[in-house]
């Protein structure tokens, strides 16, 4: 493999055999069938395994584009290759959105559902839960639809490619929407303890960024959909914290010409819902992520327990970033069955210094049980995840049906999923 065949971040290198791009779903069926071990591969941004193979690589990125808008039943039917970002202006223009989206408009969206990604807002579900139905070749090459309210369907949308390839998904529609986006800075951490519903629930999408030093959280990054009264203005204080006087990035002192438009410039919700801009690089990939999730009203708790280790976390840390992300019902989901806040870490680049320190922050969230983004870096052990997740011997079962001689199967997935 070259240097492309690496993540985005730089920390995995593939051990596959071969990158395979088929250009027709039929090639994808021959390849799929032809091959002893396969993983399907999206836009590289996890920063673990969970797509590593010895066998095959296979992205779906050279399938033919498939945009499939239907406006009765308000629902699109897109190829899981496609980047979030290369088409949500078409559902814009037709005058449709999608509920949520997450940071970053780059991400694949069959991968970012894989994986369980999600945006922010206390009503809003992961990007998995638009999901309404999804097609996928399977390992002896056919193809199969599951679709909502089918008996596996809840099993197979965060699945981590454990079950087949995905090809296309049809996602849930709602009218489009405008946005305004206003970032304030230093709220007070007391703000945030004692009243995170309130803050949570400030706009229609909410982020906290902090990097964990004592003093005030440094970012409220408030997401504001624009309703029919029209754009609305932002006081110059908010719950102790002060709105920022010009355009800022998470990370304190770097330049935010990469960011989505804030400062209550109204635009439409993908332009304004995802931290990044479609156009630009977020940043060169030179940092490591983690992410856990735990119940919501445990937030306060858990965030006390998180800043108990601040000075553990600080020297390694470049931002946190704190968001809301409604229950669900998908079996492995990290927001199934409960209503969540997700605790995000973005690291220096620096595994093996960063290695002890997540171990500490697993250790303070236990007793929230906390689970891990499947998509990023985390040591919950196996026989913790089969209790933090009801459904997790259910879906070793759906793994075995759906794909009995392993072919799809990896490390990362005989780890955390034995049979």
């Amino acid at each position: 493999m070259t240097p492309a065949e690496m993540n985005w971040a730089g920390n995995i290198t593939f051990g596959a055999r071969r990158l395979c791009v088929p250009r027709s779903e039929a090639e994808l069926q021959e390849t799929v069938a032809a091959s002893a071990s396969v993983r399907a591969l999206g836009t590289r941004h996890s920063f673990n395994t969970v797509a590593d193979t010895t066998g095959d690589l296979v992205s779906v990125a050279g399938l033919p584009r498939v945009v499939d808008i239907d406006p009765e039943e308000r629902s699109v039917t897109v190829g899981a290759g496609l980047r979030f970002g290369e088409f949500a202006g078409e559902l814009h223009e037709s005058g449709f959105a999608l509920h949520n989206l997450g940071s970053l408009p780059h991400i694949s969206v069959a991968g970012a559902c894989a994986t369980g990604t999600h945006g922010s807002g206390v009503g809003n579900r992961s990007l998995a839960g638009a999901v309404r139905a999804l097609e996928m070749v399977t390992a002896d090459g056919g193809r199969t639809t599951l679709r909502r309210g089918d008996d596996d369907f809840a099993g197979a949308v965060v699945s981590m490619g454990a079950l087949g390839v995905v090809t296309r998904l049809m996602l849930d529609l709602v009218p489009a929407f405008d946005v305004q986006q206003w970032v304030y800075e230093d709220l007070p951490e007391a703000a945030l303890t004692g009243g995170f519903d309130e803050v949570m629930a400030a706009a229609y999408s909410v982020s906290v960024f902090t990097d964990w030093r004592p003093g005030p959280v440094g970012q409220v990054w408030l997401k504001q959909r624009v309703g029919e009264e029209g754009p609305g203005q932002a006081p110059a204080e908010w719950l102790g914290a002060r709105l920022a006087d010009g355009p800022r990035h998470p990370i304190p002192g770097v330049p935010a010409g990469n960011c989505t438009r804030q400062q209550g410039v109204p635009g439409p919700w993908h332009r304004r819902l995802p931290h990044f801009r479609l156009e630009f690089t977020p940043s060169n990939g030179d940092e490591l992520q983690s992410e856990y999730f735990v119940a919501r009203e445990d937030a306060a708790a858990a965030y006390e327990a998180v800043a108990r280790l601040r000075d553990r976390i600080t020297p390694l840390l470049q931002i946190s970033e704190i968001r809301t992300v409604a229950r669900d019902d998908l079996w492995l989901s990290p927001a199934s069955g409960r209503e969540s806040v997700a605790f995000h870490f973005t690291w220096v680049p620096d595994g093996e210094a960063v290695a002890p320190v997540l171990a500490e922050i697993e250790e303070a969230l236990a007793p929230f049980g906390a689970r891990p983004h499947w998509g990023k870096v985390f040591g919950t052990a196996p026989d913790v995840l089969r209790i933090l997740y009801p459904r997790h011997g259910d879906f070793v079962k759906l793994m075995d049906r759906y794909d009995p001689a392993g072919t799809f199967r990896n490390d990362f997935l005989d780890r955390h999923f034995p049979g």
